[in-house]
């Protein structure tokens, strides 16, 4: 099974590789080329051996999405179909089929909109340092998985490549990106999330959290406002935790169908964080997957998307 790691478009100017999508620029000015290479990275570090077939399921699980949630708020999806794109583009359809988004270019929100409605990851860490999730208040006594009271919105920085993002409170963020757009955001975010959990939960997946990105468009009705749009990808495993709804038990880790799997195998490995490319990573030049943690890794995404789509 084929894996592609890097896009070869030689024809196309690159404008941007980032974790795992390659984006393009075309003919047309307003549009921009999505490419979801099958790339993987963890604790924002790019594995040197990728997941087969993993931007396409990546792709098609976005694809699901935009269209589902279309009537909550527009998105920058305009064609996945390689023959409705421009002429340059055609070219490439053998590399491209099934992992290629030509989407409307828009002007990216600096900004990572997560919505939590589960404790888990970095909010179950710090809950356990503080009491708080992202600096906000929550109640005493609660325990890892266990769901929230009610989902909420904890937004975190929008890194550059290679730098980690850091979790803010609701307070920093609206104080980047003004309160206006901020509470926008929230809004969306927040019922985007639970419209999205509603779904995967007749799915038997618990949708726990998940991260949104957005982005400003003129508006159609008065160029000289700004729309809010949904950008890059949209509910996938790499953006979500997804965990099976049989056999949930609040009280510790839960089986997921997200990057957890490789994560924790990262860490019984022997990655730390900030040694992922120095003397003690392995091999020195970052960390290679082991075969049947791709298996396993795909096998989770694989299920995950069939279960959403089918």
């Amino acid at each position: 099974m084929s894996t592609l790691i890097d896009s070869n478009l030689p024809d196309l100017n690159l404008i941007s590789k980032g974790k795992v999508r390659d984006i393009y620029s075309t003919s047309s000015p307003d549009h921009l080329l999505f490419v979801a290479s099958d790339r993987i990275s963890a604790y924002d570090v790019i594995l040197r051996n990728g997941i087969p077939e993993k931007g396409k399921l990546l792709t098609q699980l976005s694809l699901f999405w935009f269209k589902k949630l279309g009537d909550i708020i527009p998105n920058h999806f305009v064609a996945s179909d390689i023959e409705e794109m421009p002429t340059e583009v055609r070219k490439y359809k053998d590399q491209l089929e099934g992992r290629t988004m030509f989407v409307r270019k828009a002007e990216v929100v600096p900004l990572e909109a997560i919505v939590r409605g589960y404790l888990a990851g970095s909010a179950w860490s710090e809950y356990k340092k503080s009491g708080t999730v992202h600096g906000i208040q929550m109640p005493e006594g609660l325990v890892e998985s266990q769901k929230l009271p009610q989902p909420i919105f904890t937004p975190s920085t929008k890194a550059e490549q290679g730098a980690h993002d850091e979790n803010i409170s609701p307070e920093k963020a609206a104080k980047i990106i003004g309160q206006e757009l901020y509470d926008q955001i929230s809004s969306a975010a927040l019922k985007l999330y639970t419209t999205a959990a509603d779904f995967a939960a007749t799915r038997g997946l618990i949708l726990a959290d998940t991260k949104f990105e957005f982005g400003l468009i003129p508006s159609p009705q008065d160029p000289s406002k700004k729309q809010l749009i949904l950008v890059d990808e949209l509910l996938t495993p790499d953006s979500s935790r997804y965990w099976p709804l049989e056999g949930y038990k609040a009280g510790g880790p839960q089986p997921s169908f997200d990057k957890q799997y490789l994560r924790d195998w990262l860490v019984k490995t022997g990655f730390r964080k900030g040694l992922e490319g120095g003397p003690e990573g392995k091999e020195g030049e970052g960390w290679v997957i082991d075969e049947d943690i791709v298996r396993g890794t795909r096998d989770r995404y694989k299920e995950a998307v069939e279960l959403l789509t089918k």
